[in-house]
C-alpha cells in the first residue's frame, strides 16, 4: 500500500473561523502555522480570503501531536512536514524522525562507562534483531544512558532482567503498530504513533505501579506468612 500525504483541499471547504472550529484551535494559531509553512495555504477566494478543506484539519492535528503531546521543537516538526509532503521518504523513516524527536537526549558518561552500555546494547540488539545504528539512533544512545545511570547507582543486578524487559518491549511494540492498521493516510499514521509513545509511556509507567502495588502486597503478605 502507498501512504500520500492527505489531500490539500478536500470538499467542503471553509473559511479560517470555521477551520479553527473544526481543528479545535485559535485563529492566531492557524495564522501562525501558515506564516511557519507548517500548514499550505488554503485556495483564495478573494484577496483576503481563503478556504480550507479537511486536509487542513488533519494537519493540525498531526502539528498539535508532534508539539504539543510529543513536545517536538518548531525545527523538528518542519522536517516532519517536509518529509510527509516529499511523499519520498519512506514511512519507517519519517516515523523514525518524530521518534528521535521525543527521545532523550544523551547523556554525558564517561568513555569506559560509554563502552560498556554500548557492548551490552550491541549484544541485546542481536538477540532482539533489533537495530542498532549506535552514534546516528539518538533511541540507543537515550539506552546507553539508561544503563550507564543503572550501574552508577549500583544495581547492576537490574541489568539480569534487560531481556525479560526486552521481551515485554516487543510486544507493547506490536501492540502499537495494531493501532495503525487500515490507517491509509500518513499523516495520520504519525499522529497516532506520536500519541501512542508518549502516552503509552506513561500509561504503561502508571500500570506498572498499580501492578507493583499487587506484587508487592502478595509478596510482603508471603514473607509474613513464612516468619509465622
Amino acid at each position: 500500500m502507498t501512504l500520500e500525504p492527505s489531500p490539500r483541499s478536500e470538499l467542503p471547504r471553509v473559511r479560517m473561523a470555521e477551520l479553527s472550529e473544526k481543528a479545535g484551535v485559535p485563529v492566531a494559531t492557524i495564522k501562525y502555522y501558515l506564516r511557519e509553512g507548517l500548514l499550505p495555504p488554503g485556495e483564495r477566494t478573494s484577496p483576503n480570503q481563503a478556504k480550507y478543506g479537511d486536509g487542513h484539519v488533519q494537519r493540525i492535528k498531526l502539528i498539535r501531536a508532534l508539539m504539543d503531546v510529543g513536545g517536538l521543537s518548531l525545527a523538528t516538526v518542519g522536517e516532519v512536514l517536509a518529509a510527509v509532503d516529499e511523499g519520498k521518504t519512506s514511512p519507517h523513516r519519517i516515523l523514525g524522525l518524530a521518534q528521535e524527536g521525543i527521545t532523550s537526549s544523551r547523556q554525558v558518561v564517561d568513555d569506559e562507562s560509554r563502552e560498556w552500555a554500548l557492548a551490552t546494547v550491541r549484544e541485546l540488539a542481536e538477540r532482539r534483531d533489533w537495530p542498532c545504528k549506535e552514534e546516528d539512533d539518538l533511541v540507543i544512545q537515550a539506552l546507553v544512558g539508561v544503563l550507564c545511570a543503572i550501574r552508577e547507582v549500583g544495581h547492576g543486578w537490574y541489568l539480569d532482567k534487560l531481556d525479560a524487559y526486552a521481551e515485554i518491549a516487543d510486544r507493547t511494540a506490536d501492540l502499537d503498530l495494531e493501532g495503525i492498521a487500515g490507517v491509509d493516510s500518513l499523516e495520520r499514521i504519525i499522529e497516532i504513533a506520536v500519541v501512542e509513545t508518549v502516552l503509552g509511556d506513561r500509561l504503561l509507567s502508571v500500570l506498572r505501579r498499580l501492578a507493583q502495588q499487587r506484587a508487592s502486597k502478595a509478596y510482603f503478605a508471603r514473607l509474613a506468612v513464612d516468619d509465622q
